[in-house]
C-alpha cells in the first residue's frame, strides 16, 4: 500500500518508516504495479502510442503522462501527477527519475535517446549475466546491446545473477574491469539503483566469475547447483 506522510513524504507500507504515522492513502500496491508497468512501456518503448512527446534525453511531461494514462484507461480516471511521483519514489530499482515537471525511465530504452546520466563514482568492477552456452562467445567477442540501445551492467554479482535468472536458469556471470574500460576512453553511465549502461564492452575487459566465488557460489547453492 502506498501512503504519504505529511512530514516525510511517500512511503510503501502501513506506517511511515521515519515517524510511524499512518499517513494519507495514495493507492494500493496493485494499482502502483499496473501504473508502473504502463509507465515502463511508454517511457522506454512507445511514447507515440499515447500521443506523448519525448525529448532527446527521454523526458516526458508528468502532467501529460498522467492525463494520457487516465484517458486510455477509464478505470484510472482518478490518476493525477502525484500518483506518477508515488510510483517513482517507491520504485526499489530506481527505474524512473523526476526532474521539475518531467519524468523519464533511467534505463532499458529501445527508443533513441541521448543519455545525460552521471558518469562519476563508477565501481571498479561491474557484472553481466548470460546463458552458460553464451559465455565463451562473450569472452571472445565482447558484450553488445542486442535489442536494447545500451549494454546493461550490474553493481554486484547478486544483482547480475538475479537479472540473468529472469531469462536463464543458473546464469554465468562476466566480470567487467571498469577501470581499464574508462582509461581506454569508454563511457559508463549510472542509471537506477544498481544498473550501469555503456555502448559495448570489448573482450579485453571481460573475465568469467568463477563458480567458487563466495557470493556466486551461494547464489548457485540457492538454485540447487551441483557442480
Amino acid at each position: 500500500m502506498i501512503r504519504e506522510c505529511e512530514v516525510h513524504g511517500i512511503f510503501d507500507g502501513e506506517l511511515c518508516p521515519a515517524c510511524n504515522s499512518e499517513g494519507k492513502f495514495v493507492m494500493n500496491g496493485r494499482e502502483r504495479d499496473q501504473i508502473g508497468r504502463r509507465m515502463a512501456g511508454i517511457l522506454r518503448h512507445f511514447p507515440e502510442k499515447f500521443d506523448l512527446e519525448m525529448d532527446i534525453n527521454g523526458w516526458v511531461s508528468v502532467r501529460e503522462l498522467s492525463n494520457a494514462l487516465a484517458r486510455k484507461d477509464k478505470r484510472k480516471h482518478w490518476l493525477r501527477d502525484r500518483h506518477i511521483k508515488a510510483v517513482v519514489d517507491t520504485d526499489p530499482k530506481g527505474r524512473y527519475e523526476i526532474r521539475g515537471g518531467n519524468v523519464r525511465a533511467t534505463y532499458a530504452h529501445t527508443v533513441e535517446i541521448e543519455l545525460d546520466l552521471p558518469t562519476d563514482n563508477i565501481p571498479e568492477l561491474l557484472f553481466y549475466p548470460c546463458a552458460r552456452e553464451e559465455l565463451d562467445t562473450l569472452l571472445e567477442g565482447g558484450i553488445h546491446p542486442g535489442g536494447r540501445k545500451w549494454v546493461h551492467l550490474s553493481k554486484t554479482i547478486t544483482s547480475a545473477a538475479n537479472a540473468g535468472a529472469v531469462h536463464n536458469f543458473r546464469p554465468a556471470i562476466v566480470e567487467i574491469d571498469t577501470i581499464q574500460m574508462i582509461a581506454s576512453g569508454n563511457t559508463i553511465f549510472h542509471a537506477g539503483t544498481t544498473v550501469y549502461l555503456t555502448e559495448k564492452v570489448d573482450p579485453v575487459f571481460c573475465a568469467q566469475v568463477p563458480y567458487d566465488d563466495t557470493e556466486y557460489s551461494l547464489m548457485l547453492e540457492e538454485w540447487g547447483e551441483e557442480e
